[in-house]
């Protein structure tokens, strides 16, 4: 016969019994067995209410998750040739973005006859990259993919 170690319905060790009396204790009392820890040896069964123990686990992992920040990716999108006031408007969102503790991912487009100078987009990177050195560090490195070039940086 399979033993199990019952806690009872109060939190009291009844120590190691077969699986028949564990049953029979829950039923006296009209309560539910359920298994606590099915890889302890022996294991561990608890009488209690089922129903009000689900009740309890989901209320417990309801708190846990709205407690966690899901940490979004938010996208800036440039040009090579953006202007200083353009650029310091991108910027402040940018900013905002961090401070709310998301990533973002810096989109630089190339139109045209801009694919020959992507030097200028690369200066346009490493600018962004040196104006919020203090407050973020990149996570992606910037790089060609097609016709933009990207970068992520995340908040430190």
């Amino acid at each position: 016969m399979p033993q199990v170690r019952l806690i009872g319905p109060d939190g009291d060790n009844h120590g190691v019994v077969d699986i028949d009396t564990a049953l029979q204790v829950a039923r006296q009392v009209g309560l539910d067995l359920v298994e606590i820890s099915p890889n302890a040896d022996p294991p561990v069964c608890k009488v209690l209410d089922f129903g009000k123990y689900k009740y309890e686990a989901q209320k417990k992992a309801n708190a846990a998750k709205k407690k966690q920040k899901t940490q979004d990716i938010k996208e800036i999108k440039m040009r090579p040739g953006i202007d200083v006031h353009d650029y310091q408007t991108k910027m402040k969102a940018m900013n905002k973005f961090l401070d709310a503790g998301d990533k973002v991912k810096v989109t630089l487009r190339f139109r045209g006859r801009e694919m020959a100078h992507q030097d200028l987009g690369m200066d346009v990177l490493k600018r962004v990259q040196a104006d919020i050195a203090e407050i973020a560090k990149v996570e992606a490195h910037p790089r060609m993919e097609g016709r933009q070039m990207t970068m992520v940086v995340a908040p430190k």
